[in-house]
């Protein structure tokens, strides 16, 4: 029984450290790079959690769709990458521990909402 119960709890640890990272979405409002009250409460959320994992990389995804100036679309996706960064600096998440990436803008289908956004992940280094 004892041996059981080791098997068990082992395979439920293996389970949680092979658990991929959440993913956290802060959405802007079309063609901003401001964030909302939703938008902050999302990063400080995030801010706690890199505070209670302290060896892990915070990464920063922005994206935006594509529209008729792509250069624009670009910059816009960089920019909202650039305000959540700064928010979790000032949340306290040191800069060496971010790593912020705009991604290239696209124009998928049904994904007006979608594009408008910036993914932030827990990562291990």
């Amino acid at each position: 029984m004892r041996r059981l119960i080791s098997v068990a709890c082992l395979s439920l640890l293996a389970a949680c450290a092979t658990q991929a990272p959440r993913k956290y979405v802060v959405f802007f409002s079309n063609q901003s790079a401001e964030l909302d009250s939703a938008g902050l409460d999302v990063v400080a959320q995030v801010a706690q959690e890199a505070d209670k994992h302290p060896s892990r990389i915070v990464r920063v995804e922005g994206y935006a769709s594509a529209g008729k100036d792509l250069s624009a679309d670009a910059l816009l996706a960089i920019q909202r990458a650039k305000a959540v960064t700064a928010k979790l600096q000032q949340d306290g998440v040191r800069s060496d521990r971010i790593v912020e990436t705009p991604r290239a803008p696209s124009k998928m289908e049904g994904m007006v909402v979608g594009s408008r956004r910036v993914e932030i992940e827990l990562t291990s280094p």
